[in-house]
């Protein structure tokens, strides 16, 4: 078998808790029937330890709770210097070279994919220090909240500011607890075996709610207040489409739970 030495990173042990990540790929799989759940079999035993050993942070994976065939993921990189060198490792290495057609043969499209930066430094994912071990099976009850803004311009020109005065203040006296804020990569994809999404303008919010009733209880404090109708009307001049939300459950080794 095959030798991958893992390349230098400035990445910290999961002993560890830091900010991350200055570069995160969000990845979104529309997978075969019933096939979800060998994804992530397969995914959590071998593809975290796999994939980190070679110099990225794999920050969550998640099951879609309005798309039982959607498998949604995060990694994240130090720049993207690192993701060419880190990908370059894992994807020519062994964990992959064994279990690939596994995964693929779940999968009917692994291209939705965006690449991603924090707006600011501070914007980034704050990880737990540790992931839960091979032989995890709590699921936590935590929900998680992935809001795509598709933006006609790009999020430095208004968007981001606008956000943070007029959206922020509606959303978080509603009980959103926010933990990323990301907006588009524009630099050139490093490793284009695996296609991005280009030529697109978005911002990404995660949220963490402790479970499906808070996030209920949240959608339910937005249904007509009357500033978020007035923000909602203000950020319809941002948009090219309507904000896509999805609601994600982490599974059982997730770094995000």
């Amino acid at each position: 078998m095959m030798h991958v030495t893992a390349p230098q990173t400035g990445i910290a042990p999961a002993s560890e808790t830091r900010r991350y990540s200055p570069i995160a790929e969000l990845r979104r799989y529309t997978l075969h029937p019933g096939r979800r759940d060998g994804l992530i079999a397969v995914f959590d035993a071998y593809f975290l330890e796999g994939q980190e050993s070679c110099g990225m942070k794999i920050i969550g994976q998640f099951r879609d709770m309005d798309d039982p065939d959607a498998f949604v993921w995060l990694r994240g990189f130090d720049d993207m210097h690192a993701r060419r060198a880190a990908l370059t490792a894992f994807y020519d290495g062994p964990v992959w070279g064994v279990h690939r057609n596994t995964a693929n043969a779940t999968m009917i499209d692994s291209d939705d994919v965006l690449l991603l930066h924090p707006a600011e430094e501070a914007d980034g994912f704050m990880l737990p220090a540790e992931r839960p071990g091979r032989n995890a099976n709590h699921q936590s009850p935590a929900i998680f909240q992935a809001v795509t803004y598709k933006l006609a311009l790009a999020a430095e020109a208004g968007f981001l500011a606008f956000y943070g005065e007029t959206l922020w203040p509606v959303l978080q006296a509603a009980g959103e607890d926010r933990i990323g804020l990301f907006a588009s990569e524009h630099g050139e994809n490093t490793f284009p075996r695996l296609p991005v999404r280009l030529g697109e303008n978005v911002v990404v919010v995660f949220s963490r709610f402790d479970n499906a009733a808070a996030h209920a209880d949240f959608t339910s404090a937005l249904a007509g207040n009357s500033a978020w109708l007035s923000a909602k009307e203000q950020l319809s001049h941002y948009l090219v489409a309507p904000p896509v939300i999805a609601r994600l459950a982490p599974t059982a080794r997730s770094l995000l739970r």
